[in-house]
Parts: C-alpha cells; sequence; structure tokens
C-alpha cells in the first residue's frame, strides 16, 4: 500500500509551506529574535497548512541546533518529528473533537506541570480547538495564562470565533488562508514532475478547481488521478469524466448556440447534458465560471494569459473569438440570468426542468430590461465603430462610383411621404412636406419649361419612399435635350403596375427609368448568382455544431481573403444554420444584412469555408435568429 501524496510531500521547514508567507515569514523572524510566544493560534480552511506549520514549529523549538528558523533534520527531535518518523514524547498532538471535556482539560493541566522527558519544550498541539467545550476552556484558562517556561500551546481552528475570547486574547493569532490558483498548479506541476506523470493541458486547473484552494484536498485529486491513470499520463478527457466537469466542448457549443440565438442547439446540449448522467447544477456553475471567462477577456483583450493562468492557448483564442461576438452587456446579462437560476436550483425537485427554465430565459428578447437595453445598445455601438473603419476602404475601392442608395438632389428623402403637385400648365411632379421641400422648390424652379412629364395611371397616394439607385444612363439625359428630374426620384412601388411612359420635350415618348422596386428585385436576381458561392450540397455536410466549434478558422481564412468582410462577419454576425440549402448567418442590425448581400461577401466566405472545412456553402446573411427570414433581400429590408 503507497502512502498518500499529501502526506510524502507534507512540509519538513517554513520554506516549504506553499502560499502562506504572511503566515511562515512572521514566524521566523519570532525564531531567529527569541521573541517565541508561549501560545498561538492558527486558524484558516481545512488543508491549508495549519498543524503541518505547529508541527514544524515544534521541531523548530526542540531541535538540537535551535531554537532556529530553519531545524537541521539529522538531530535526534528533527527525525523523530519528520514525515515517517516515530514521534516525540514532549510534542502532544490532542483532537479537541473527541478530548474537549472538563475533564481532559483538567487531565492535560496535571501532565504540563512535568517536565519535557528528551526535548527543550513540550508542545501541546491542540487541533480543531473549536471543539472544545466552554467547561473544557475555562478550565484551561489558568495555565494557557501563565504556563510554566517548558509549555507552549499551539490551538489549530476552522472557526477562530469559537473560540472563546479569554483564550484567543492570550494567544498570537496567525490567520491561514486559501492558496491562489496560479501558486497552487505551479507546485502540482513540480509534484507531477517528481513522480514523473505525463499531464495533459488544462488538467492542473481542473484539480486546483476541485480542490477548492486547499492543497490537502488538491493533493489528495492528484493523488487520485495518478492512481487511475496510464502510460499516456492524465488525459483531460479523463480528468472531466472523473470529476464531474463539463466538457467543453459542450460548454462552446452552448455559447455559440446562444450568441446565435440557436435554440435547436441549446436544448439539444441539454439533452446531451442530462443523458450524459451529468449533475444540472454543476452544468450550470460551469457555464457560469464560462461566462465569467468571456467577461474578463472582454475586459483584459491583450495580457488575458495573467488574469486566466492555466488555460491552454487554442482555448484563449476561443475565448477572444466568443467574447467579440458577444459583449459585456450580453455576457453580463447571461451571467445574472444563470446565477439566479444557480440559486433557485438548491432543493428544486425537477433539476433538468430548472435547467431548460434557465435555457429559455437565454434566448428571451433581448428587449427585457435593463441589461437587455445595454445588449442592444451596445450591438449599435459595435455597428457604428464598424461603419467607422470600414468606410475608408469602401470608398478607395469604388474610386467615386456613386454609392448605392446615396441621395440625389432634388429627391425627397428615404421614408418620406410623396404627393402630387400639379404645377403650372398642368403637369404633375412629386413634392414632399418635409424640410428638404425647398431644395426640391429650387430644382424644378431652375429646370427648363420643357422638363419631361411622368405619367402614371396609378391613383394619387402616399406611399414611403425607399432608396433610389439612380442608373448610369440618366446622367447622360441633358445630351439629349431634358434633365429627367422625374426620373431621377422613386416612384411609389404598387402591385401589377404598368410600365411608365415619359414624354421629353417635343411630344417623344421613351419609358421611364426603372423604380426602386425593379432595381431592388433586379439587383436580387442579379445577386443570387453570386451568393450561391459554389453548388449546393445535397445534404449539410457537417453539423451545425462542428461548424460553430470551427468557425475561428473560418474567419482566420476570410482575414486573408478579405479585411472588409472579415470585419463585417466576426463583429456582427453568428452562424444561424447549416442546411441542405446553404450557410445562414444572422446580425440585428438591418443594414449589415443589406450590405453583405449586396456583394460579394457571400462568395468570400464560401470560400473561407472550402478553405477551413472541404466544401462549398451557399451563404447568405439575414436579420434576426434562424433562416426563416427569407432570402438576402429580405434580410437587407427596412
Amino acid at each position: 500500500m503507497s502512502t498518500a501524496l499529501y502526506r510524502r510531500y507534507r512540509p519538513q521547514t517554513f520554506a516549504e509551506v506553499v502560499g502562506q508567507e504572511h503566515v511562515t515569514v512572521p514566524l521566523q523572524r519570532a525564531l531567529a529574535t527569541g521573541r517565541v510566544n508561549h501560545a498561538y493560534l492558527f486558524s484558516g480552511p481545512r488543508g491549508c497548512g495549519k498543524t503541518t506549520s505547529a508541527r514544524i514549529l515544534a521541531r523548530c523549538l526542540n531541535c538540537e541546533k535551535g531554537p532556529t528558523d530553519t531545524p537541521c533534520g539529522e538531530c535526534r527531535s528533527c527525525r523523530d518529528l519528520a514525515t515517517g518518523g516515530a514521534g516525540s514524547v514532549d510534542v502532544i498532538e490532542i483532537d479537541a473533537a473527541s478530548h474537549g471535556g472538563v475533564d481532559d482539560a483538567r487531565d492535560l493541566r496535571e501532565k504540563a506541570s512535568f517536565g519535557p522527558a528528551n526535548s527543550r519544550y513540550k508542545v501541546y498541539i491542540i487541533d480543531e480547538a473549536h471543539m472544545v467545550t466552554s467547561a473544557g476552556f475555562n478550565a484551561l484558562l489558568k495555565i494557557v495564562e501563565e504556563p510554566p517556561e517548558h509549555v507552549l500551546f499551539i490551538f489549530a481552528t476552522t472557526e477562530p470565533e469559537k473560540v472563546i475570547g479569554t483564550i484567543r486574547s492570550r494567544t498570537h493569532h496567525y490567520p491561514f488562508r486559501l492558496v491562489p490558483p496560479t501558486v497552487l498548479q505551479e507546485y502540482l506541476g513540480e509534484v507531477c514532475g517528481r513522480e514523473g506523470i505525463a499531464v495533459e493541458p488544462g488538467v492542473l486547473s481542473y484539480v486546483v478547481r476541485a480542490g477548492g484552494g486547499s492543497v490537502r484536498d488538491s493533493m489528495s485529486v492528484l493523488d487520485q488521478l495518478i492512481a487511475g491513470s496510464g502510460d499516456e499520463g492524465i488525459t483531460l478527457a479523463g480528468t472531466t469524466a472523473l470529476l464531474g466537469f463539463t466538457d467543453t466542448e459542450l460548454l462552446d457549443g452552448v455559447v455559440d448556440a446562444y450568441a446565435a440565438g440557436d435554440g435547436a442547439s441549446l436544448f439539444t446540449t441539454v439533452e446531451r447534458v442530462v443523458g450524459s448522467g451529468q449533475d444540472p447544477r454543476r452544468f450550470v456553475e460551469d457555464l457560469s465560471e464560462r461566462m465569467r471567462d468571456l467577461i474578463l477577456v472582454d475586459a483584459v483583450p491583450t495580457g488575458t494569459e495573467a488574469v486566466l493562468p492555466g488555460v491552454p492557448d487554442d482555448q484563449l483564442e476561443r475565448l477572444r473569438q466568443q467574447a467579440s461576438g458577444l459583449g459585456a452587456a450580453e455576457l453580463s446579462r447571461a451571467s445574472d440570468v444563470l446565477f439566479r437560476g444557480l440559486a433557485e436550483m438548491t432543493g428544486a425537485t425537477s433539476p433538468r426542468l430548472q435547467l431548460e427554465i434557465i435555457m429559455a430565459r437565454l434566448l428571451l428578447p433581448r428587449a427585457a430590461g435593463e441589461g437587455g437595453f445595454a445588449a442592444r445598445l451596445e450591438k449599435v455601438e459595435r455597428w457604428m465603430a464598424f461603419r467607422g473603419d470600414a468606410a475608408p476602404v469602401q470608398q478607395t475601392s469604388q474610386q467615386g462610383a456613386p454609392a448605392q442608395g446615396a441621395p440625389v438632389q432634388g429627391a425627397p428623402a428615404q421614408g418620406a411621404p410623396v404627393q402630387r403637385v400639379v404645377a403650372s400648365g398642368g403637369q404633375e411632379r412629386p413634392s414632399t412636406p418635409t424640410s428638404d421641400d425647398s431644395t426640391v422648390r429650387e430644382t424644378g424652379a431652375e429646370a427648363p419649361a420643357a422638363a419631361p412629364v411622368q405619367e402614371s395611371p396609378a391613383p394619387q397616394r402616399s406611399e414611403p419612399v425607399r432608396e433610389a439607385a439612380v442608373p448610369r444612363q440618366d446622367a447622360a439625359a441633358p445630351q439629349q435635350g431634358a434633365r429627367l428630374e422625374a426620373a431621377q426620384q422613386e416612384a411609389p412601388a404598387t402591385e401589377g403596375r404598368q410600365p411608365q411612359r415619359v414624354v421629353a420635350s417635343g411630344g417623344q415618348e421613351r419609358p421611364s427609368t426603372p423604380t426602386s422596386d425593379d432595381s431592388t428585385v433586379g439587383a436580387s436576381a442579379a445577386q443570387e448568382p453570386a451568393a450561391a458561392g459554389g453548388d449546393a450540397p445535397g445534404a449539410a455536410p457537417v453539423p451545425v455544431e462542428t461548424l460553430r466549434h470551427e468557425w475561428s478558422q473560418v474567419l482566420d481564412r476570410l482575414k486573408g481573403i478579405s479585411r472588409v468582410t472579415w470585419a463585417m462577419v466576426s463583429q456582427s454576425m453568428q452562424v444561424a444554420e447549416l442546411s441542405a440549402e446553404g450557410l445562414t448567418l444572422s446580425t440585428e442590425v438591418p443594414p449589415i444584412a443589406e450590405r453583405f448581400n449586396r456583394g460579394d461577401n457571400a462568395q468570400r466566405v464560401a470560400a473561407a469555408v472550402q478553405e477551413a472545412l472541404g466544401f462549398t456553402p451557399r451563404v447568405r446573411c439575414v436579420v434576426g435568429g434562424r433562416g426563416a427570414a427569407g432570402g438576402p433581400g429580405a434580410a437587407g429590408g427596412p
């Protein structure tokens, strides 16, 4: 039978105690200067070194070369008190949980009056001191207050407030604390190196989490993993399965599905969690830990290794991608939902039902409450920042070409109602009752008298005007003898309308310029083949969860193809659906969807998917969640 790991590596000197420098350094100075008190109170969580430090203090006091701050380890007293030693009759350890009565205190008081047998001091280490009864403490009070010269008391407890004040006031109180994760993880790595055990990246962080900052508990967990490891060492998969932590891929899938608003994938993950026998409460705790990590990554984009030590580099990059797709406000809202749900799960009779309700709350409309409005405002700010970064690139690429949707001089503002005004001579022209009305009148006044008249059989009514796309051939209209002012403005869209005729000077009649509906339909029809991105597969080549997991690789390829498209997709879009019809991306900002579907962005994304995953999907972008919103034209609607 092998000795437990925490016993084999029990510290023998104050220098070997891990993470308690605020206690060990003052004790060493007191030993070096001869200012050792007659009674000490060591308090703190379990497994942080209270009893071990008490034994080291006894070794330092009874060492033949002492009292010293570093025991020699060679004399009889040091060997007896070392790990695996026979023990010393002059160092008495008492478990107050079973020896805390008044009779035990009286017996201790009587024996303490006798001198030590072989050592310099007789040291009483009273463990679990908070279990001593009030009568027992009162029986010890006199000897603790005025002990013999050769007696020293060390009380160790996890609950110092239960030690009566008259005892506490007569001791030097040293509070022990939990060991920081960075220090403890480094120490566990050294232990694995001494044991010759290979450890996969990320394993020790799980061990530290399972130990909760306690060195003894963490060493026990590591001992269990070492005992069950094979020739390959301690694996990450075996660690998560044994300790009950949620697999990283499951957490990635939940975060990606939540960012995309994909309820089907979210509840499929819940089914996998419950089907694997995992505790739903532990799953919510692990998901809350992931949200906390994402908040830290979003707050500290550079130097994340310092705030998340022990996380592998590939996992850190994955966290950065997820944090950039959600934002601080959305992460904060999700954390609040998870923490409230975690509190409600305490004592729940149906943990699975509670878990599904928590997932449903995550998918609620994000405009609910203060956190929801903050999340939507953050998305608007990110879109505005993106427009500011991408606008110079777009202007350079177009090189003076008229921008799509740009307002035309004299044209009504977008969304303004259009009215028909009969001018002198029976001519009709559009008029807007907005602040731009003066501009329209000035333009009409500058037009020649023989301006063309746009005849339309449609009845006069007020309708919103969409953005006008001015064809190039209209720029040459003055060369034909007239400025086609009416053709530069958008005519109202009506179902089943007939082609319109424009009467130029001299009574000549010719077809008018296409309306915004006609141009939109034409543009959508022209862009439909461009958005295909390749041959449509008969079925989805990979599950949508796999695509989301590898989305960071797709974005890396896309960045090399087009930085403008990469900025648009990485900052404002999520993977919504992957089916036989193709890949659907989603965004909550309609202008982004319209801009994406209007150019060659779909082909670039399809090329990036081809390079990363080996298949070429049809790509489109919709506004909202899943791909039921229609085609690309529906995605960019007003």
